[in-house]
């Protein structure tokens, strides 16, 4: 019997290895056992991204759920997991669930759970399902017809892509976009976001935006190291003034300027405050994962915006995002949310509202960066993550906890938080960060520094502290 354990973000598990039918069954009892305990007649908004076996895990799921009396909204096809969320609001369901392992590896699937609100189920509630997780499952999905369950009401379609595109329209300018003489290049990676800019901006350059349950057998994350052919594509075309890259699942965002160079997570959040206080007079607090840089802090600071520091995982965001009045909740990761939409990541959403800024601005991306910098400084964030064996990740894990680093070569400590991870502060105000990934067998570290090459420094004399 397999041991289901969840992470920051959901079950994920290697598909025919843990992520089976049997398992993914019994996760669906578990699930469907909670809600019921929680409302008699709940009501479920289901779907898959573009993984393998993706729609033979949903149809588990369904069967399960309309077994036990529990109402299922099914999407016909893939999905991204912000349709999901927003599902879940306008549709009014209890839950919502999508079959997704997000940006991890082709090999894997997962299992994410969606609150009412339109955001990631509480930890708490998420554990509570975890705890009554049955060793086998009661129910013989073989012996269960979706065709029934459908003739008996139980099971409904729905079109959450069009809800989705509709609910873009009413949002945007998208007419400020169109007519701005920007050229604008989006890479799906393959993933769940590749029909909607078809949809919304039909002439814009495309690339990876076929399905392919594989990903050509790259893990559709988008950092710079997985996207050089995109990066190629925006540097040899000349005349692209901005590119939007979005993972597996639509949640995560990367971002390109003109010449092709990456633009970060931490820029993409300091340009959306920027944006959305300066520009467009909106306030609120600031909430950040703790790999997250301090600029945001200054930014924040300079504009008399509260802000808040989380461990990382966005559910702790959005348990704040549903309570509290907030202008911006993100992570290093590339997952943001923002006021006036769900309490969830939507890579395809904080690239149209950058889009937008440039449009209506006027500027380029650098110059809107340059605008930040004033503010904050320049700096450059990297990260390498270390796939190293499970006993020497611990090993590192132990001495990090003990305090016994107190130098990473050259560069020495001078004070260390560690509220998720271990983050060594430098004297000239760098930064190193050391955290064990919740989703895979990694060791991550980030660094930043006043230029992209002193960052790198700072992660290879780290990389032989740690593996000396």
């Amino acid at each position: 019997m397999t041991k289901i354990k969840f992470g920051t973000d959901g079950w994920r598990a290697i598909i025919a290895k843990e992520f089976t039918v049997n398992n993914v069954s019994r996760v669906a009892e578990a699930t469907a056992n909670w809600l019921l305990k929680q409302k008699g007649t709940p009501k479920v908004v289901l779907g898959h991204d573009c993984r393998f076996a993706g729609a033979l895990f949903t149809e588990t799921v369904a069967k399960v759920l309309c077994s036990k009396g529990i109402k299922v909204m099914m999407t016909r096809g893939f999905v991204s997991t912000p349709m999901i969320s927003m599902g879940a609001v306008k549709l009014n369901c209890d839950l919502g669930i999508i079959i997704t392992a997000s940006h991890n590896p082709p090999e894997y699937n997962g299992f994410k759970l969606k609150g009412s609100y339109g955001g990631p189920l509480l930890p708490s509630l998420v554990a509570e399902i975890e705890a009554i997780i049955p060793d086998v499952p009661s129910t013989n999905t073989d012996a269960l017809s979706l065709e029934n369950f459908e003739k008996s009401g139980l099971l409904e379609y729905t079109d959450l892509e069009t809800m989705y595109c509709d609910q873009v329209q009413a949002s945007f300018d998208l007419d400020a976009i169109r007519n701005s003489g920007l050229q604008l290049a989006y890479d799906a990676m393959y993933g769940a976001g590749q029909n909607v800019l078809r949809r919304l901006l039909p002439d814009i350059t495309f690339l990876h935006c076929d399905y392919n349950p594989s990903f050509m057998g790259q893990a559709p994350e988008p950092i710079h190291k997985n996207l050089k052919e995109f990066s190629d594509l925006i540097k040899l075309s000349g005349d692209i003034d901005s590119g939007l890259v979005t993972d597996g699942d639509a949640d995560r965002l990367g971002f390109y300027d003109s010449e092709g160079n990456f633009v970060d997570s931490h820029h993409i959040i300091l340009l959306l405050i920027h944006y959305l206080h300066k520009y467009k007079g909106l306030s609120g607090k600031v909430c950040t994962a703790f790999s997250t840089t301090p600029k945001v802090a200054k930014l924040c600071k300079h504009y008399g915006l509260e802000m808040e520091t989380v461990k990382i995982g966005f559910k702790y965001i959005a348990e704040i995002m549903i309570k509290e009045d907030v202008l911006l909740g993100g992570e290093e990761s590339g997952g943001i949310a923002i006021k006036g939409h769900i309490p969830e990541r939507d890579g395809i959403w904080m690239g149209l509202v950058l889009w937008e800024f440039m449009a209506k601005s006027g500027k380029t991306l650098q110059e809107l960066i340059a605008e930040v910098y004033d503010i904050v400084g320049k700096f450059s964030f990297e990260r390498n993550d270390l796939h190293i064996r499970e006993d020497i990740k611990q090993k590192v894990l132990e001495n990090c906890k003990a305090g016994n680093y107190s130098a990473f070569g050259k560069y020495k400590v001078s004070r260390i938080e560690d509220l998720d991870g271990y983050k060594y502060f430098f004297e000239n105000g760098d930064w190193l960060m050391i955290r064990a990934s919740g989703t895979e067998p990694v060791l991550r570290t980030y660094a930043e520094s006043s230029s992209k090459e002193a960052a790198f420094d700072i992660l290879e004399d780290a990389r032989k502290t740690l593996l000396n």
